[in-house]
């Protein structure tokens, strides 16, 4: 996929503007609800969900001495842990966030933002570093891709 030039093409910057897409749709266009209680309740659970996933990777990743910073060359291929459910946690956590905010502020036009998030995150960020992974550990990465899904 093409650069963007003079854009810091860096998934928290894409996180962060959808985060801020949807926020403001419902001050922009207010239009319907997911209702007063459930909504808040599951949407606090998703975020809650997001952040412990990402602290999950992050302490994952930090304990094996590799880096978690997007299009840095990987010392170690993390499969333990929540890898072992996931080759995605952080963004998955990030999707979690996204949702669960979404259904929190109830921005319910912002909604086809999560399937464009991760449509973004996919080709933009994990393909690529998948495709760096798979150079640098062949063998441990494509048993690492059959045992484990991408997202979930």
């Amino acid at each position: 996929m093409k650069q963007l030039d003079g854009f810091p093409d860096w998934p928290q910057v894409w996180f962060a503007g959808a985060l801020l897409l949807a926020w403001l749709q419902p001050t922009l266009y207010p239009v319907g609800s997911f209702g007063p209680v459930w909504a808040d309740l599951i949407g606090g659970l998703l975020v809650g969900g997001g952040i412990i996933l990402a602290a999950l990777a992050i302490f994952e990743m930090r304990r094996h001495g590799t880096t978690v910073v997007p299009n840095r060359q990987a010392s170690r291929l993390v499969t333990s842990g929540i890898f072992k459910r996931s080759r995605n946690p952080i963004y998955l956590g990030d999707v979690l966030i996204l949702t669960g905010l979404i259904l929190y502020w109830d921005a319910v036009l912002a909604l086809p933002l999560i399937p464009i998030f991760v449509w973004v995150i996919e080709t933009r960020f994990i393909l690529s570093e998948e495709r760096g992974l798979r150079q640098r550990f062949p063998r441990d990465f494509t048993r690492y891709e059959k045992d484990t899904r991408r997202w979930i």
